[in-house]
Protein backbone atom coordinates (compact mmCIF):
# COMPACT_ATOMS: atom_id res chain seq x y z
CA UNK A 1 0.00 0.00 0.00
CA UNK A 2 1.65 2.91 -1.21
CA UNK A 3 0.29 5.26 1.25
CA UNK A 4 2.44 8.39 3.50
CA UNK A 5 0.76 9.25 6.73
CA UNK A 6 1.81 12.31 9.28
CA UNK A 7 1.47 11.55 12.71
CA UNK A 8 1.24 15.07 14.74
CA UNK A 9 1.58 14.41 18.16
CA UNK A 10 3.87 15.61 21.29
CA UNK A 11 3.54 12.40 23.56
CA UNK A 12 6.23 10.46 21.86
CA UNK A 13 5.35 7.64 23.28
CA UNK A 14 2.34 7.53 21.34
CA UNK A 15 3.63 8.68 18.21
CA UNK A 16 6.28 6.17 18.04
CA UNK A 17 3.20 3.16 19.43
CA UNK A 18 1.45 4.61 16.51
CA UNK A 19 3.97 4.55 13.76
CA UNK A 20 4.92 0.87 14.30
CA UNK A 21 1.86 -0.32 13.76
CA UNK A 22 1.28 1.85 10.89
CA UNK A 23 4.59 0.45 9.32
CA UNK A 24 3.87 -2.95 9.97
CA UNK A 25 0.53 -2.50 7.34
CA UNK A 26 3.07 -0.51 4.59
CA UNK A 27 2.40 2.70 4.96
CA UNK A 28 5.27 5.08 5.32
CA UNK A 29 4.91 7.70 8.00
CA UNK A 30 6.42 11.36 8.76
CA UNK A 31 6.06 12.81 12.51
CA UNK A 32 5.19 15.71 13.79
CA UNK A 33 5.28 16.91 17.61
CA UNK A 34 4.02 20.50 17.01
CA UNK A 35 1.78 21.40 14.69
CA UNK A 36 3.96 24.02 12.92
CA UNK A 37 6.18 21.26 12.40
CA UNK A 38 3.30 19.00 10.83
CA UNK A 39 2.23 21.87 8.36
CA UNK A 40 5.54 21.79 7.56
CA UNK A 41 6.22 18.50 7.05
CA UNK A 42 2.40 18.64 4.68
CA UNK A 43 3.91 21.30 2.13
CA UNK A 44 6.88 19.35 1.59
CA UNK A 45 5.95 15.94 1.03
CA UNK A 46 3.48 14.04 -0.81
CA UNK A 47 0.85 13.49 2.63
CA UNK A 48 -2.47 11.45 1.89
CA UNK A 49 -3.82 10.76 5.54
CA UNK A 50 -2.76 13.05 8.33
CA UNK A 51 -3.11 11.89 12.38
CA UNK A 52 -3.89 14.80 14.51
CA UNK A 53 -4.21 15.15 18.38
CA UNK A 54 -6.21 17.63 19.63
CA UNK A 55 -4.04 19.37 22.22
CA UNK A 56 -0.45 20.57 21.02
CA UNK A 57 2.04 22.82 22.29
CA UNK A 58 1.74 26.09 19.75
CA UNK A 59 -1.21 26.17 17.07
CA UNK A 60 -3.99 22.97 18.56
CA UNK A 61 -5.36 20.48 15.87
CA UNK A 62 -8.35 22.21 14.86
CA UNK A 63 -6.36 25.08 13.04
CA UNK A 64 -4.30 22.46 11.43
CA UNK A 65 -6.88 20.40 10.58
CA UNK A 66 -8.49 23.85 8.97
CA UNK A 67 -5.05 24.73 7.47
CA UNK A 68 -4.44 21.29 5.84
CA UNK A 69 -8.20 21.00 4.89
CA UNK A 70 -7.68 24.70 2.82
CA UNK A 71 -4.48 23.64 1.43
CA UNK A 72 -4.94 19.77 0.60
CA UNK A 73 -9.07 19.80 0.21
CA UNK A 74 -8.16 15.66 -0.59
CA UNK A 75 -6.07 14.55 2.63
CA UNK A 76 -7.75 12.17 4.58
CA UNK A 77 -7.57 13.73 8.56
CA UNK A 78 -8.17 11.67 11.07
CA UNK A 79 -8.50 13.43 15.10
CA UNK A 80 -7.51 12.38 18.07
CA UNK A 81 -9.44 13.54 21.23
CA UNK A 82 -10.04 13.02 24.53
CA UNK A 83 -13.09 11.10 25.67
CA UNK A 84 -14.39 14.80 27.37
CA UNK A 85 -14.38 16.31 23.52
CA UNK A 86 -17.79 16.82 21.91
CA UNK A 87 -18.17 15.45 18.43
CA UNK A 88 -19.82 18.05 17.08
CA UNK A 89 -16.54 20.15 17.81
CA UNK A 90 -14.28 17.63 16.38
CA UNK A 91 -16.32 17.05 13.48
CA UNK A 92 -17.38 21.04 12.98
CA UNK A 93 -18.30 22.63 9.72
CA UNK A 94 -14.77 24.89 10.21
CA UNK A 95 -12.75 21.95 10.41
CA UNK A 96 -13.62 19.58 7.71
CA UNK A 97 -12.10 15.78 9.45
CA UNK A 98 -12.62 12.92 7.93
CA UNK A 99 -12.82 10.60 11.35
CA UNK A 100 -11.73 10.63 15.29
CA UNK A 101 -10.48 8.27 17.55
CA UNK A 102 -10.84 8.63 21.63
CA UNK A 103 -8.09 7.83 23.78
CA UNK A 104 -6.97 5.67 24.77
CA UNK A 105 -7.56 4.19 21.59
CA UNK A 106 -6.75 0.53 20.66
CA UNK A 107 -3.64 0.44 17.81
CA UNK A 108 -5.18 -2.14 15.31
CA UNK A 109 -8.68 -0.07 15.43
CA UNK A 110 -6.21 3.27 14.13
CA UNK A 111 -4.80 0.98 11.52
CA UNK A 112 -8.18 -0.37 10.22
CA UNK A 113 -9.69 3.15 9.90
CA UNK A 114 -6.45 4.54 8.37
CA UNK A 115 -6.54 1.44 5.97
CA UNK A 116 -10.96 2.19 5.46
CA UNK A 117 -9.77 6.01 4.64
CA UNK A 118 -6.59 5.25 2.19
CA UNK A 119 -9.51 2.73 0.50
CA UNK A 120 -11.87 6.01 0.24
CA UNK A 121 -9.36 8.13 -1.43
CA UNK A 122 -7.94 5.27 -3.70
CA UNK A 123 -11.89 4.63 -5.02
CA UNK A 124 -11.97 8.13 -5.90
CA UNK A 125 -9.24 7.37 -8.40
CA UNK A 126 -9.78 4.48 -10.01
CA UNK A 127 -11.31 4.14 -13.55
CA UNK A 128 -14.97 3.82 -14.46
CA UNK A 129 -16.96 2.67 -17.14
CA UNK A 130 -18.78 5.39 -16.63
CA UNK A 131 -16.76 8.76 -15.09
CA UNK A 132 -20.16 10.85 -14.78
CA UNK A 133 -23.13 10.23 -12.27
CA UNK A 134 -25.32 12.89 -13.06
CA UNK A 135 -28.35 14.15 -10.82
CA UNK A 136 -29.41 17.74 -11.83
CA UNK A 137 -28.01 20.73 -11.02
CA UNK A 138 -25.00 18.16 -9.48
CA UNK A 139 -22.69 16.03 -11.02
CA UNK A 140 -19.17 14.26 -10.10
CA UNK A 141 -16.54 12.60 -12.12
CA UNK A 142 -15.70 9.76 -10.98
CA UNK A 143 -12.31 9.19 -12.19
CA UNK A 144 -11.00 12.64 -11.59
CA UNK A 145 -12.96 12.80 -8.02
CA UNK A 146 -14.71 15.89 -8.93
CA UNK A 147 -17.69 17.31 -7.82
CA UNK A 148 -20.26 20.33 -9.56
CA UNK A 149 -23.68 22.05 -8.62
CA UNK A 150 -24.79 24.01 -12.05
CA UNK A 151 -20.85 23.28 -13.34
CA UNK A 152 -19.34 24.70 -10.58
CA UNK A 153 -16.95 22.67 -8.74
CA UNK A 154 -17.48 22.25 -4.73
CA UNK A 155 -14.27 20.90 -2.80
CA UNK A 156 -15.38 18.04 -0.83
CA UNK A 157 -13.38 15.89 1.95
CA UNK A 158 -12.90 12.34 1.01
CA UNK A 159 -16.00 11.22 3.40
CA UNK A 160 -18.05 14.09 1.82
CA UNK A 161 -17.38 12.94 -1.81
CA UNK A 162 -18.13 9.27 -0.69
CA UNK A 163 -21.57 10.41 0.92
CA UNK A 164 -22.62 12.87 -2.58
CA UNK A 165 -21.37 9.34 -5.10
CA UNK A 166 -23.36 7.25 -2.49
CA UNK A 167 -26.43 9.37 -2.61
CA UNK A 168 -26.24 10.28 -6.03
CA UNK A 169 -25.41 6.40 -7.37
CA UNK A 170 -29.15 5.72 -5.89
CA UNK A 171 -31.27 8.97 -5.54
CA UNK A 172 -34.44 8.46 -3.87
CA UNK A 173 -33.10 5.45 -2.00
CA UNK A 174 -33.46 6.23 2.17
CA UNK A 175 -30.10 4.91 3.82
CA UNK A 176 -30.10 4.19 7.61
CA UNK A 177 -27.13 5.74 9.72
CA UNK A 178 -25.77 2.56 10.10
CA UNK A 179 -25.56 1.60 5.83
CA UNK A 180 -23.99 4.89 5.18
CA UNK A 181 -21.15 3.79 8.01
CA UNK A 182 -20.31 0.56 6.79
CA UNK A 183 -20.64 1.63 2.89
CA UNK A 184 -18.41 4.95 3.30
CA UNK A 185 -16.22 3.85 6.28
CA UNK A 186 -16.07 0.39 5.01
CA UNK A 187 -15.77 -1.15 8.97
CA UNK A 188 -17.86 -1.65 11.52
CA UNK A 189 -17.72 1.33 13.39
CA UNK A 190 -16.80 1.46 17.45
CA UNK A 191 -18.15 4.53 18.47
CA UNK A 192 -21.17 7.64 17.73
CA UNK A 193 -23.55 7.28 14.83
CA UNK A 194 -23.94 11.22 14.87
CA UNK A 195 -20.28 11.26 13.29
CA UNK A 196 -22.89 10.65 10.00
CA UNK A 197 -25.06 13.35 10.71
CA UNK A 198 -22.15 16.02 11.30
CA UNK A 199 -21.02 14.68 7.91
CA UNK A 200 -24.22 15.30 6.17
CA UNK A 201 -24.65 18.75 7.75
CA UNK A 202 -21.34 19.98 6.04
CA UNK A 203 -22.47 18.39 3.07
CA UNK A 204 -25.81 20.41 3.45
CA UNK A 205 -23.97 23.58 3.91
CA UNK A 206 -21.59 22.99 0.83
CA UNK A 207 -24.54 21.99 -1.42
CA UNK A 208 -27.94 23.70 -0.49
CA UNK A 209 -28.97 26.75 -0.94
CA UNK A 210 -30.47 26.94 2.19
CA UNK A 211 -28.97 23.88 4.83
CA UNK A 212 -31.59 24.75 7.36
CA UNK A 213 -34.04 24.17 5.12
CA UNK A 214 -33.00 21.09 2.55
CA UNK A 215 -34.14 20.56 -0.66
CA UNK A 216 -31.54 17.47 -1.95
CA UNK A 217 -30.53 16.09 1.00
CA UNK A 218 -33.67 14.96 3.23
CA UNK A 219 -33.63 13.81 6.68
CA UNK A 220 -36.38 10.26 6.81
CA UNK A 221 -36.85 10.66 10.50
CA UNK A 222 -35.95 7.84 12.87
CA UNK A 223 -34.09 6.14 9.61
CA UNK A 224 -31.26 8.65 7.98
CA UNK A 225 -30.83 9.95 4.94
CA UNK A 226 -32.24 10.38 1.48
CA UNK A 227 -31.36 12.06 -1.73
CA UNK A 228 -34.64 13.31 -3.26
CA UNK A 229 -35.01 12.30 -6.70
CA UNK A 230 -36.55 14.72 -8.73
CA UNK A 231 -39.71 14.09 -11.11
Amino acid sequence: MDKTVLIVEDESSIRKFVKINLERSGFKVFEAETGEEGLAIARKENIHIAILDIMLPGIDGFQVCKILRHEFPKMGIIMLTAKSQDIDKIMGLEYGTDDYMTKPFNPTELVLRVKSLARRIDSSKEMEKSNLLICKPFKIDTYSRKFYKNDEEIELTPTEYAIAKLFLEQPGRAFKRDEILNMVWGYDFIGDSKIVDVNIRRLRAKIEEDPSNPVYIETVWGIGYRWKEKN
